[in-house]
């Protein structure tokens, strides 16, 4: 089985993952408030500011993911690169897919030698802006990874 061919494109188009993120902070707003309104523990002093925390929580994480730098990402047939705009140097690592819509894949990468939760990224990849390469990029994250040890990796003797 041969492997995808490399590929290399830059993500800087995020529109429907900021749509996503609005809609489901709007939405567990929403059943913040409804849950207020008809709690009979929703009139409590306790209830209200636990409510309020929640609510500050949801639109703290909204807004960390709201947020999106542009991203370079690059198969060369063997590692996954990627290159932030505020780091200096690409960093190798593992790339899966964690939700694929067809047009819309959500990817999760993670550096080489890190693991973790706190070293994985969450990269949101649309099919808008990257129409001439999308079949490429999607045919090369789904084409299998060597890993670091696999035995496809070492020579074989005859």
């Amino acid at each position: 089985m041969h492997g995808s061919p490399p590929c290399a494109l830059t993500v800087a188009r995020f529109g429907a993952w900021r749509a996503a993120v609005a809609a489901l902070a709007l939405a567990a707003l929403a059943s913040l408030v409804a849950w207020t309104l008809t709690s009979p523990l929703g009139g409590g002093t306790w209830a209200r500011a636990g409510v309020a925390l929640a609510a500050l929580a949801t639109l703290a994480l909204a807004a960390s993911l709201w947020r999106q730098p542009a991203v370079g990402l690059r198969w060369d047939g063997l590692a996954w690169t990627v290159e932030w705009p505020a780091s200096a140097h690409p960093v190798s690592g593992r790339l899966e897919i964690a939700i694929d819509l067809g047009s819309f894949l959500l990817l999760r990468f993670t550096p080489a030698g890190r693991s973790g939760p706190a070293s994985v990224r969450w990269i949101p990849v649309g099919r808008a802006g990257l129409e001439h390469e999308w079949h490429a990029f999607r045919c090369a994250v789904h084409s299998p990874q060597p890993g670091a040890g696999s035995a496809a990796a070492k020579p074989r003797r005859p």
